[in-house]
């Protein structure tokens, strides 16, 4: 089969590699239909996440229909097609019992991200991550073996198509994940920090959930226009404002300050001089800037939700003034199996619209170019899918002004 695979920082390329098997009795086989570049993965193509190697294979946004399963899997059959939770979890132990499936103490052989990791397991893995994440091929291919298959896959209506429901594998439930843990809801406020997918399905959540305000901080003019377009936020550009998280409260209740804040960017938020020279020198694992404006612009009681990927520690982190306000944080991967029915009734009423930020569409073979233009930020990209095994993908009529009105 066709996949993409890794060959160093910023060398990627489809290469043929072996079909996957079934190998466990609750295995299944997918025949990819389609497939996305997240912005994750730009952690690995540039790099930045160890225990990659020379060959590895992907993605973890991907769809498809069921070829083959195992002698164990029941709840689903070949010919069913399904959306894969990017977390790989068994549905049984601990943790996957309280629906916190990217905890789940069972799937990753690997030892997982935690520094100071004492005897605590590994939490889940995590399709095409590294093998941190357990090693397991990812989905930016034309077949993958899908552990754990009574809990992970799930139905959707073939009346939906692909484009639709592809991005509740990571990134819409990511949002709502993002959006629901800052307590947002009606006539709320709420800062914003990244202009990503991840950010802009983020104000797509709080704007169907009655928020009243939504800053977005980011520094590519296009993706704030489009934001502000289709969601009505109120952009700001940080390379124009040095102090985002001041603007932000000046334009709040009171100068109070928001509700609550997004950080979707991460540990690769462009920091300052010193954060930089830090991390280079391995002395710092990630960049604070936008988690101290997301600390900042947060009113006192106010919650800052963390769904941006960080690793090791942070110098700079504002504990005391986290204290004084009294903030609550919430973070971490994504229980994506527990939100999928909601959020799948969400689109198929039309409140939400999440294919709205493609932007590109690619065939798989194309993928390698798909994953520079989306690095570079080139024309004007917000969203990447492939399609395997066609050269040809067509274009469907999409108006963004759905977006909006669903709200």
């Amino acid at each position: 089969m066709r996949a993409l695979t890794y060959h160093g920082a910023h060398s990627v390329k489809v290469d043929t590699v072996p079909d996957p098997v079934i190998e466990e009795n609750d295995d299944l086989i997918l025949r990819v239909t389609a497939t996305a570049i997240c912005g994750s993965d730009l952690h690995l193509y540039r790099g930045k996440i160890p225990t990659v190697e020379h060959g590895d294979i992907f993605g973890h946004e991907f769809m498809g229909i069921v070829e083959e399963t195992g002698s164990a899997v029941t709840a689903v059959q070949p010919g069913d097609r399904v959306v894969i939770p990017f977390v790989i979890a068994c549905g049984s132990c601990f943790f996957c019992q309280m629906d916190l499936f990217a905890a789940c103490e069972t799937t990753n052989t690997g030892r997982g991200a935690i520094l100071n990791k004492k005897a605590i397991p590994s939490g889940a893995a995590l399709f095409g991550y590294s093998h941190m994440y357990g090693g397991v091929p990812g989905g930016q291919a034309e077949y993958v073996r899908v552990p754990k298959a009574n809990t992970g896959p799930f139905k959707v209506p073939g009346t939906l198509s692909d484009e639709k429901v592809l991005f509740l594998s990571d990134i819409l439930p990511t949002a709502w994940q993002a959006v629901t843990n800052a307590g947002i809801g009606q006539g709320s406020s709420l800062a914003i920090y990244g202009a990503g997918p991840v950010g802009l399905l983020s104000a797509a959540c709080a704007r169907m959930l009655g928020a009243e305000q939504i800053f977005m901080v980011d520094h590519h003019p296009y993706r704030l226009a489009y934001a502000q377009k289709t969601y009505g936020v109120i952009p700001i550009n940080f390379d124009e404002d040095d102090d985002p998280a001041d603007t932000i409260i000046r334009q709040t209740k009171g100068m109070r300050g928001v509700d609550g804040a997004v950080d979707a960017v991460g540990f690769e938020a462009k920091g300052s001089t010193t954060e930089t020279v830090l991390a280079t020198l391995k002395l710092e694992g990630s960049s604070g800037k936008a988690l101290r404006q997301c600390i900042a612009a947060v009113r006192r009681g106010g919650t800052v939700s963390v769904p941006g990927v960080y690793s090791g520690f942070i110098h700079g982190f504002l504990f005391g003034d986290a204290f004084d306000k009294g903030l609550t944080f919430k973070m971490g991967q994504t229980h994506v199996q527990r939100f999928l029915p909601e959020l799948l009734g969400h689109i198929e009423t039309g409140r939400l619209s999440p294919e709205v930020i493609i932007s590109h569409r690619m065939s798989l073979e194309q993928a390698a170019e798909g994953y520079r233009i989306f690095d570079k930020r080139e024309e004007d990209c917000r969203k990447v899918i492939l399609t395997p095994g066609s050269p040809h993908v067509a274009v469907p009529e999409i108006d963004d002004s759905a977006a909006v009105l669903a709200t």
